[in-house]
């Protein structure tokens, strides 16, 4: 009985921050990033406003939370668990490669979050920068590095092209209405062979 008791506060403190995340987002999705106002945001999720500052230390914190959890790259982890990876880190560079293709093209919040990104100097997204890139040194360093040797940085140099291309190309074909390089990059045959350059690329920068 005493654990139910102890429980239900954690589990309303969860909902309630969900319901804090979920107004951001909306907010976003409707008036951008000026809308984000600490008494709007409490209004959005139907909360007192105290409990941003209780849960998240206030509205930074909160933004930067939401932010956290919506950039792709932050939350790859490598779930090998110490597992021999055999292949030199190919098979997961294709498949989180193509999976953040989808996952931009589909996110139009995290489009917002990129762009916003490089048009201001916003102390949280400095962070979201700097966590990315820890994150992604881990995994350079524990998939990839190792395979590539003394090559490792010409990898590297490789996937930042990737990368970038991903999320320039996602973000054209959510605010253009005409084709890049002749594909149209919201049809499924467009996407399809920007999906098939992905693999063709990493698969001659392993062989």
């Amino acid at each position: 009985m005493e654990e139910e008791t102890e429980a239900k506060p954690f589990r309303n403190k969860e909902k309630s921050k969900q319901k804090f995340l979920y107004a951001v987002e909306k907010i976003l999705h409707t008036k951008g990033f000026s809308g984000l106002k600490v008494n709007d945001i409490a209004r959005t999720a139907g909360l007192d406003k105290k409990l941003i500052y209780n849960y998240f230390g206030g509205k930074d914190g909160l933004i930067d939370e939401y932010i956290r959890s919506q950039d792709f790259w932050s939350n790859v982890k490598d779930e090998s668990g110490g597992t021999v990876i055999k292949d030199g880190g190919k098979k997961f560079s294709k498949d989180m490669l193509l999976s953040q293709f989808d996952y931009v093209f589909k996110n139009k919040n995290i489009q917002k979050i990129l762009l916003w990104g490089l048009l201001d100097n916003r102390r949280s997204l400095k962070k979201l920068a700097n966590d990315r890139e820890e994150n992604g040194a881990r995994l350079f360093e524990g998939i990839t590095d190792p395979h590539f040797e003394k090559n490792a940085k010409r990898y590297r140099a490789i996937i930042a092209l990737l990368i970038s291309g991903i999320y320039y190309l996602d973000i054209y074909a959510t605010t253009n209405d005409c084709t890049f390089c002749g594909l149209d990059l919201k049809s499924a045959d467009g996407r399809s062979e920007i999906q098939n350059a992905i693999s063709f690329l990493i698969d001659k920068t392993y062989e």
